[in-house]
């Protein structure tokens, strides 16, 4: 699919048919996801494709969205927040804002690949990291879960350019 393409495609979907994901699609988003770039090069993150279903079990009943369990697979996206890249001046971890450059190639090669997913963020935190048993020092920031579309998804209403990017000479 061509770039432009992936990007007018790809939408939050919540509704998934259970055929699993397959293998070579995984590898071709794990590299993708491995090419991310984060702040200083830190790769201060992990995702965990879940299909484990005891696992899975443990992530639905921290996060029970009917359509998460529908999905063979969820994404676990996580940050060591300690190996991170800090502004100057406030100290601020950069993890986040890297890990959302991580998970959106994954979301995006995703979509290229033919697959759905829906970054998903309703979960208490804590609750997450203790189910996934991450210790102290990884904390789960995000969710997808990842498989094919059990529906069409629903056209969006978006701003005009002018009002989302603005070129200021």
């Amino acid at each position: 699919m061509e770039f432009y393409d992936v990007i007018r495609s790809r939408r939050s979907i919540r509704a998934y048919r259970p055929d699993p994901v397959p293998a070579a699609a995984l590898t071709r988003i794990a590299e993708a996801v491995r090419l991310a770039p984060t702040a200083c090069n830190r790769q201060e993150f992990r995702i965990l494709a879940v299909s484990n279903p005891a696992l899975r079990e443990k992530i639905c009943a921290v996060c029970p969205m009917k359509f998460l369990r529908e999905a063979p697979v969820i994404l676990v996206a996580q940050v060591q927040h300690s190996a991170a890249w800090r502004r100057p001046g406030d100290d601020h971890s950069i993890a986040e804002v890297d890990l959302g450059i991580v998970m959106e190639h994954a979301v995006l090669a995703a979509t290229a690949e033919g697959l759905a997913s829906c970054w998903v963020c309703a979960y208490e935190r804590a609750r997450m990291d203790a189910a996934l048993e991450t210790g102290t020092d990884w904390t789960t920031i995000a969710l997808s879960p990842l498989g094919f579309a059990a529906a069409e998804p629903t056209v969006l209403q978006r701003k005009n350019v002018a009002e989302t990017f603005q070129i200021v000479e």
